[in-house]
């Protein structure tokens, strides 16, 4: 026996490249806008000298925020470095089964990494041809599920009524629904939480909030899960959040007509280019994101990627079964897209 034999090896999470430099960075699926202006005055106007004590564990003032928004609880939140981290510890907390738990096998690749880290076992189940999610699929034995809606990259939203289909299918096990996107065109099921004791629904500041850099998310569930995850949290480490970011979640809550005035300039951007897009060839599923997704009749998506890598304009390409001739384009600005379509229509026509 070696060392070898004792150290965990995974494949990790590739995440869309940061370049450096002066880019159109529509990779990532960031806000192009900036976060509301007092995010800003809550970080600058911070007491520095508390910055030398921890935070607080329990991140009450942002889970009250929270609480009021979304007419809950405290109790009722959850809140993490980022829906990633808010993920990680559900899996964790969720997930002991020996029976597999069940995603998508075109979601969220982050999925099955933390299934190989924390050692559960999974099975991805096949989107249709369509890449729309088969709900059927889902009735069966399972340790767990867990379903992005709008899915991701696919940009695909699904009904309240389907995801609520899923949970009266599995009472026995727990449904994650990670709702990474949710505000830019999806219904939310936070509502189905009384109704559902096993569902737990996952949110992020990165996206509609425009803070992906403060790394924000957190959990809406009964008061019994949530318990169970702190649990788990304490476990691990108990000041996960620091108290700008504390600060700054609240002032970003507490700005709800901003927020969604971001939200409604992305979609009618977004709208707008699948338009132009689909003039010159592309088609695109019903994106319920912040981003397309989609595919040209007769040129490779690879061949584009490169093509606009060239000119500085960074999309993303998954090579990967059933997905590799199509695109992940990010929203940006109307002018961001301008220029995308101007080198996209450039690119067609050599």
């Amino acid at each position: 026996m070696s060392i070898e034999d004792n150290i965990r090896k995974v494949t990790p999470y590739v995440p869309g490249e940061q370049p450096v430099g002066k880019v159109i960075k529509l990779n990532t699926n960031e806000n192009p806008y900036p976060p509301a202006r007092e995010v800003g005055e809550a970080i600058r106007n911070m007491n520095m000298e508390n910055l030398r004590l921890y935070p607080d564990p329990e991140c009450m003032s942002l889970r009250k925020a929270l609480a009021d928004r979304f007419d809950y609880d405290p109790e009722n939140i959850f809140v993490g470095v980022g829906s990633d981290d808010v993920l990680s510890i559900a899996f964790l907390t969720f997930f002991n089964s020996d029976k597999p738990i069940l995603f998508p096998d075109i979601t969220y690749s982050f999925y099955s990494v933390w299934a190989d880290v924390y050692n559960i076992p999974y099975e991805r189940i096949h989107v249709d041809e369509n890449l729309h999610i088969k709900k059927e699929d889902y009735y069966r034995e399972n340790g767990g599920i867990i379903i992005t809606n709008p899915n991701a990259p696919t940009a695909i939203g699904e009904s309240p009524k389907f995801i609520e289909d899923i949970l009266k299918h599995n009472k026995d096990s727990v449904v994650i629904v990670d709702e990474a996107y949710v505000d830019f065109g999806c219904e939310s099921v936070v509502d189905l939480i009384d109704k559902y004791k096993n569902l737990v629904v996952v949110q992020t500041f990165s996206k509609s909030r425009s803070m992906a850099g403060m790394r924000i998310g957190y959990a809406i569930a009964d008061k019994n899960l949530i318990k169970v995850m702190s649990d788990v949290k304490f476990s691990i480490n108990s000041y996960t959040m620091n108290q700008p970011a504390l600060q700054a979640g609240i002032a970003s809550v507490q700005n709800e007509e901003y927020f969604r005035d971001c939200i409604d300039k992305i979609i009618s951007t977004r709208e707008y280019t699948k338009e132009r897009l689909e003039s010159m060839g592309f088609t695109s599923t019903d994106s319920k994101t912040n981003f397309l997704f989609v595919t040209h009749k007769d040129i490779k998506a690879e061949y584009i990627f490169e093509e606009l890598k060239k000119r500085k304009i960074y999309v993303r390409y998954f090579n990967l079964p059933r997905i590799n001739n199509y695109l992940r384009i990010t929203v940006g600005t109307r002018e961001d897209m301008d220029v995308l379509i101007e080198n996209l229509e450039d690119i067609c026509n050599l």
